[in-house]
């Protein structure tokens, strides 16, 4: 069966969304299929340990946001490229990786995250 990669793209930023901002379990429940393989070395396997930790960073970490610069799909793939701002002026910049199953559905994540650097040798912005 072939991909909608469009689908793909907007499921995958919903997901993040939704999760980032607090609500974890609506996200599985509406973007995770059957399983969920976890590759984030501070979250635990499955999904109840990703509604574990997205709902003690919601408690934990109110008022962050979450910018969507790009999201590119491939296949069973979508990457997305986001800006993140946390309580206490900390930027991030996150590469998040997921594959979607046969039925449009989140199954398996990577990602890798950096500190925003106030200022780089080459002088270009992260986004």
């Amino acid at each position: 069966m072939s991909q909608n990669l469009e689908a793909n793209k907007q499921n995958a930023i919903e997901f993040y969304r939704t999760a980032y901002h607090g609500d974890p379990v609506k996200a599985v429940e509406r973007y995770v299929g059957a399983e969920y393989i976890q590759h984030n070395p501070l979250v635990g396997e499955g999904k109840a340990a990703f509604i574990e930790y997205f709902s003690e960073m919601a408690r934990d970490y109110p008022g962050k946001s979450i910018e969507f610069v790009r999201a590119v799909a491939e296949a069973d793939l979508v990457a997305l490229h986001t800006h993140q701002r946390w309580p206490g002026n900390d930027e991030y910049v996150t590469m998040d990786f997921f594959r979607f199953d046969e039925n449009g559905k989140i199954v398996e994540h990577w990602d890798s995250i950096q500190s925003v650097p106030s200022e780089t040798k080459n002088g270009n912005p992260m986004y």
